[in-house]
């Protein structure tokens, strides 16, 4: 076996001239493309985080709003029974007096217009109570009003038996609503009540500005009440259980 150096030292020239060339025209090249997909995916996954953030201060900010907003329609509810509780007994206190003394007299006329002075009596407490609470309820008015509304009634429905929402899911519901609702806005409703119950209901919606607030759901057989409206009538009703006077001496 000979060996050459002449064709040792072209085959090491060969050789340190491909590496020269594969490290000009190839590593080279080949390690800034990596340097740079490196790059635009750190960019991409600090945008990710930033946005995750913005994201989750925004949900925050919402949950925030609305224990705020439920705290201060407890606060007015609890001012509105306060207020008219006290002007109910003030005129249930002067009907009362007015009983006494038309029961002294002993005149049956004057007893049935005692009794009319207390259904009266009663009437305009309830009257003021409605007056003094609307008024209240009128203060809060917006989008963070109508989202509230819209979590109070997906949490009216989430109380409901599994059998009850399933049942709910196959008739066809009516959505009242205080405002006049757009596209956009009964599709969200809507989204939210199929999340509930699992399926897209048939709805349909009406506006009863009589409400005040809030929304409702009817069907022929259901009825979710949701509303400013409701709050009033459930305070009127509890005035009326309270309001009964009673003749025995």
């Amino acid at each position: 076996m000979t060996f050459d150096l002449w064709t040792l030292g072209f085959q090491t020239a060969n050789v340190l001239v491909l590496i020269w060339l594969l490290h000009r025209f190839f590593w080279k090249p080949v390690a800034a493309l990596i340097a740079d997909r490196q790059a635009s995916a750190a960019t991409l996954l600090d945008e990710a985080e930033a946005k995750r953030t913005e994201a989750e201060a925004a949900l925050a900010e919402v949950a925030e709003a609305r224990a705020g907003l439920a705290a201060e329609r407890d606060a007015m509810l609890a001012i509105a029974c306060k207020d008219t509780a006290a002007a109910r007994e003030s005129l249930l206190a002067e009907a009362r007096a007015e009983v006494e003394t038309l029961r002294d007299t002993a005149k049956t006329a004057r007893v049935r217009a005692a009794e009319t002075l207390k259904a009266n009596a009663m009437t305009e407490a309830q009257g003021l109570a409605l007056t003094i609470a609307a008024q209240l309820a009128a203060r809060l008015d917006g989008p963070a009003t109508d989202a509230a509304f819209l979590g109070w009634l997906v949490q009216g429905l989430r109380a409901l038996t599994d059998a009850e929402r399933t049942a709910l899911a196959g008739v066809n519901l009516e959505v009242v609503s205080a405002a006049d609702q757009d596209s956009a806005a009964q599709g969200r409703i809507a989204d939210a009540i199929a999340n509930v119950l699992g399926a897209h209901a048939a709805l349909t919606f009406r506006t009863d500005r009589a409400l005040i607030a809030g929304y409702e759901i009817h069907s022929a057989h259901f009825s979710l009440r949701n509303s400013w409206r409701a709050d009033l009538d459930r305070i009127a009703a509890a005035l009326g259980e309270k309001g009964d006077l009673s003749d025995a001496a």
